[in-house]
């Protein structure tokens, strides 16, 4: 009650709070005379906020011309006047203009990333892709979602008249559209049966791709996508697939749909669709306003937060390291840095203290692990090079942006994403690249890099705060800390040695005893329920068992530190006490009905209240604290 989710929130807590905060301090960092931008990166930045904020009303002067023009320059959509032909259409060729001209998807996702099995080379990687809802389940369970679907429509039908279509055509057309995502949900695997790396991990030449799923030309595909970036493509090109199954459907659904003119229609207005999608948010306000019943049934909220929120929050997913120099002088001044590594390693070494009471694991794989959590590196704040404007530049010299087009800002976002990706193909892997902005509230595990880090803008109140007990800042940083170590030995981190490399490195009769253990927690995560629906224990174990090891762990580290005497003046609260309320506050939200559904089916995460009642369940030194009966739901 005292702290309603705000407008176009559909949840609001203390990581909310914070990310706000962070939001108004790279506001007044943007909006201040130039003289202070240090770099052309920086100014960069200011140029696209600019473009976004609109001020001069561009895109409403604009309309939807811009998407027109792409419209025909793509080869046109069926659903508006934008010159489609249907006879000189083929799906190798929209596919390759899309995906390798425009980085749009559509059917299938596909990158350039760190090889799973040699984590010091990169790989072409191919996987499953290409529906617009959030789950499968929004597509195969209608009785549950006729209120998302109808919204979908009703979306696609509005985008589509804005955009100069027939409105009962554009129903019957994108009412199609939705019958073949609902196909491709068919044969789209759950998450949770995706958790298994080694599994899921199949090499192959493109040659042998090409026999699995041969509904294009993979080796004419690559070939076109590399050729920005001058790299031959042969058949012996090895990629690896992580979804050989949904390529093989895929195939015969393609091939289904390309049988008749009527299919392949349908599938060029899909296709179409994943990228004018992609782009209503580049136009005016009536395109951004037709996505607000669709958002509406999504997560409980229309949207509408101030237009310079969203337009930071755009900015530093575009140039977000430019705009990390600038939080950082604003904000992290250093002083934190040694702390927060002081407490990594007083956590890490609890964490592995406790392989010693792990009497299900045997000593080699106790050794092995041991090694690993000596290897896990660190990185906190940010990276060195952005306070350099001369390195920073390197970083985004590629990108072109100008202030007053924010639509072909977009654009050229996109084909400088591209072409940054493909060019790592023939490059060593970069250990120390950071793959999350400075100003992000937020943390992260690299399996395949063995690599822990967190940025500035999570080392903050009330989160982090170098004048707090060691209780508050262990209850709440210290257990984020511990959460992610924790991954590197979850059910998925488990699979990757200490160098990053995927394969096999505990003893079977070990992997048999975790398994055991993993299956108590997943009955104790569907145990809990919330609105008439339990939890899925299977897709949020990893996640549970993060939550639960790194709470043990930063308990641990507490007490071994120095104690402290003094209480906090106005609580009748021990610091051991105090620890575990931090770490209960870190997650105390506010969330709509919609996004705890929308959670419970696609987020690898347990909804707030549970990431905070599960670990706390688990820890018999909480209910010593608190004096929970025994038998009680905190003492089970």
């Amino acid at each position: 009650r005292r702290n309603p989710i705000p407008d176009g929130k559909s949840m609001w807590g203390t990581f909310g709070a914070l990310e706000q905060q962070n939001q108004l301090v790279l506001k007044n960092a943007l909006e201040r005379a130039g003289p202070q931008l240090t770099s052309k990166a920086e100014r960069k930045a200011k140029m696209y906020y600019e473009s976004c904020l609109d001020e001069d009303e561009t895109m409403e002067k604009r309309g939807a011309e811009p998407l027109q023009r792409l419209l025909k320059q793509i080869g046109g959509w069926n659903v508006t006047a934008s010159g489609f032909n249907v006879s000189t259409w083929t799906l190798q060729q929209r596919l390759q203009t899309l995906q390798n001209r425009y980085n749009m998807g559509g059917l299938f996702g596909w990158a350039v990333g760190e090889d799973d099995r040699n984590s010091s080379r990169h790989v072409i990687q191919i996987d499953q892709g290409g529906l617009t809802l959030p789950t499968r389940d929004n597509y195969l369970n209608r009785t549950a979602h006729e209120r998302v679907l109808a919204a979908y429509l009703d979306y696609m039908v509005r985008v589509a008249v804005l955009l100069g279509g027939d409105e009962t055509e554009a129903r019957r057309q994108m009412a199609l559209v939705i019958d073949f995502e609902t196909r491709l949900a068919e044969i789209t695997a759950p998450p949770e049966d995706r958790r298994d790396e080694e599994a899921l991990y199949h090499p192959m030449t493109l040659a042998e791709l090409q026999e699995r799923a041969p509904f294009i030309d993979w080796r004419s595909h690559f070939e076109d996508a590399l050729r920005l970036v001058k790299r031959k493509v042969t058949e012996k090109e090895r990629v690896v697939v992580y979804a050989p199954e949904y390529l093989e459907k895929l195939s015969h659904l393609v091939a289904n749909y390309s049988a008749t003119v009527a299919g392949r229609v349908t599938l060029n207005n899909y296709l179409v669709w994943q990228t004018v999608r992609s782009f209503t948010a580049c136009l005016s306000k009536a395109f951004r306003d037709a996505y607000k019943g669709l958002r509406k049934a999504l997560i409980g909220s229309e949207g509408g937060e101030e237009p310079w929120r969203y337009c930071i929050t755009d900015t530093t997913n575009v140039i977000g390291f430019a705009m990390g120099a600038m939080f950082v002088r604003e904000v992290f001044h250093g002083e934190a840095k040694p702390q927060a590594e002081e407490m990594i390693e007083a956590v890490r070494g609890a964490f592995k203290d406790n392989f010693g009471h792990l009497g299900w694991m045997d000593e080699r794989t106790r050794a092995l692990a041991r090694e690993k959590a000596d290897a896990i590196t660190d990185m906190i704040g940010f990276p060195d090079y952005i306070l350099d404007p001369e390195a920073l530049d390197a970083k985004y010299k590629d990108l072109d942006i100008d202030t007053g087009k924010y639509f072909e800002n977009n654009l050229r976002v996109n084909m400088y994403n591209l072409r940054r990706n493909l060019e790592k193909l023939d490059q060593p892997v970069n250990k120390t690249r950071w793959g999350m902005t400075p100003s992000t509230v937020n943390a992260y595990y690299t399996p395949t890099k063995n690599q822990i880090v967190f940025p500035a803008g999570i080392l903050q109140p009330p989160f982090f705060d170098m004048t707090n007990p060691r209780s508050l800042n262990y209850g709440a940083m210290g257990v984020v800390m511990g959460h992610e170590l924790t991954h590197a030995f979850d059910d998925q981190g488990r699979e990757y040695d200490k160098d990053g490399n995927l394969h096999q490195w505990w003893a079977n009769e070990t992997i048999e005893r975790f398994k055991e253990r993993a299956e108590c927690m997943r009955r104790q995560y569907e145990a809990y329920r919330v609105s008439d629906r339990s939890l899925n224990g299977r897709q949020t174990l990893g996640e549970n068992m993060a939550d639960n090891g790194g709470l043990r762990a930063a308990y641990h580290a507490f007490l071994a530190a120095p104690e402290e005497r003094q209480g906090l003046p106005g609580l009748n609260l021990t610091h051991r006490q105090l620890f575990f309320v931090a770490f209960a506050q870190v997650w105390c939200s506010a969330v709509t009905e919609e996004t705890i559904h929308l959670q419970i089916e696609k987020d690898p995460h347990s909804p707030p209240r549970f990431r905070v009642i599960g670990p706390l369940a688990n820890m018999a030194e909480f209910a010593t604290e608190f004096a929970c009966p025994m038998g009680s739901a905190m003492n089970p």
